[in-house]
This record gives structure tokens, sequence and C-alpha cells, in this order.
């Protein structure tokens, strides 16, 4: 068994992992995507066709056609279009994907010239192993990742995945019927699983700002209450 100081130590690293973006802020929906990004999605498609492969990737509502319009113009599911500034024919679908009680229409393509259906099937599919990518990055350890061993490398993928099975457990025993929210689903699960981490940051909080009590005239005594 551990002892107490390994356990407050061990609870203190996933709390790391539970809040780990340090100040970052969580990435937000843009409808306009900087040119860098689009030329990294061309540079993607095209590494993916050197190697002879197929991709069926997400693609935002606003990206150019060669001709100039946009991709939200297309009216039919596998509909072929040509991305301006790829030179190869892609098969063009989309589906809607609840978000927050509404249907949001998302755009998905494959370099392989698919049925409409299909490309929406494996879309679909595609959408829910990029928002776990994306949970994992932001919001699970992954956004900071620093490792230089392969040894570093398992131990901080498999301290992200624990974390965010024990979020993501808090958060289906809430049953709250809602879409998570993993900031709030997080600390959640610091309060239910470290409350000893969660009171000793609220502690050290109350010592920084005792100085500024003290200037408002104002005295924060704690007690210590045996149960």
């Amino acid at each position: 068994m551990p002892s107490p100081h390994q356990r407050i130590s061990f609870q203190a690293i996933f709390a790391l992992f539970f809040e780990p973006t340090d100040g970052r802020m969580l990435p937000e929906h843009s409808v306009i995507k900087s040119p860098a990004a689009l030329s990294r999605f061309v540079t993607f498609l095209k590494g993916v066709r050197k190697l002879r492969h197929h991709a069926i990737v997400g693609i935002p509502k606003n990206r150019k056609l060669e001709d100039g319009r946009k991709i939200r113009t297309i009216g039919e599911k596998g509909q072929p279009v040509k991305l301006s500034g790829f030179k190869d024919t892609v098969s063009a679908s989309w589906f809607y994907l609840e978000r927050n009680g509404k249907l949001e229409k998302r755009f998905v393509i494959s370099t392989r010239k698919l049925k409409g259906n299909t490309i929406t099937w494996w879309g679909r599919r595609r959408w829910a192993i990029e928002g776990f990518f994306k949970t994992s990055k932001y919001r699970f350890g992954l956004a900071v990742f620093g490792q230089q061993t392969l040894l570093g490398v398992y131990r901080w993928l498999v301290i992200s995945l624990i974390s965010f099975i024990l979020v993501h457990w808090v958060y289906l025993s809430l049953n709250t019927g809602q879409q998570p929210d993993w900031r709030k689903s997080s600390a959640q699960a610091m309060e239910k699983l470290m409350p000893e981490i969660v009171v000793k940051q609220l502690l050290i909080e109350i010592e920084a700002k005792r100085s500024l009590l003290a200037s408002q005239g104002l005295r924060l005594e704690l007690v210590q209450i045996k149960t």
C-alpha cells in the first residue's frame, strides 16, 4: 500500500493532467481558417496521395473549390469536386452533428471515389475519433507533451488516457444527459476523487490572498472540524 505522502504525490500528478493547460485558452471554434492551416491541410492530402493511400477527412464549410465556390454550396452527397490548390478530384459529402441541442452541418471529403452514404458513414465515425484526440490534446495533457524517450512517451500517454477515463467515469456517474463540459467534468472529478488536492490548492490560494483580505479589513480563520 502506498504511504500517505506517495498517495498525495500520485494524486497531484493526475491533478496536473486534469487541468494541464496552465492558463492557455482552450481552442475556440472559428469559421475562418488561417492560410497556414489551409496549407497544412493540402500538404497532408498531397502526402497521403504520394504514398498511394486514400483519406476521408473533415473539411470546413468555407473551404474554397477550384471554381471559387465554397464547399458548403454542393448539393449532392458523393458529388465530385476539385479543391483549390489540390489537383486530384475528391468526393464530398456531409452529415449533421448534434451540438448543444442543435444540429450542425459538417462536411467531409474522400480522396477515393465513393458513394455519398459511404463517405458520410466513415466521416461520422472519423469525427468521433478526432473529437477524442482534441479533448485529450487540450484537456488532458497532450498539448504540453515534451517527452524525449520512448518510456517517457508511454508514461505520458498512459497517464493522459487514465485521466480521461476517470473524468469520463465521473461525468457518466452524474447522468446529466448533456454533452460533457470537460472543464467542468475535470473539476468535478477532482472534488470527487482527489478532495485532499482540491483543499490543498484552496489553502494555498487563501494564503496568497491574505494580504489582500487584510487591506480590505478582513481576516479569514480556518478551523479544523473532527468528524
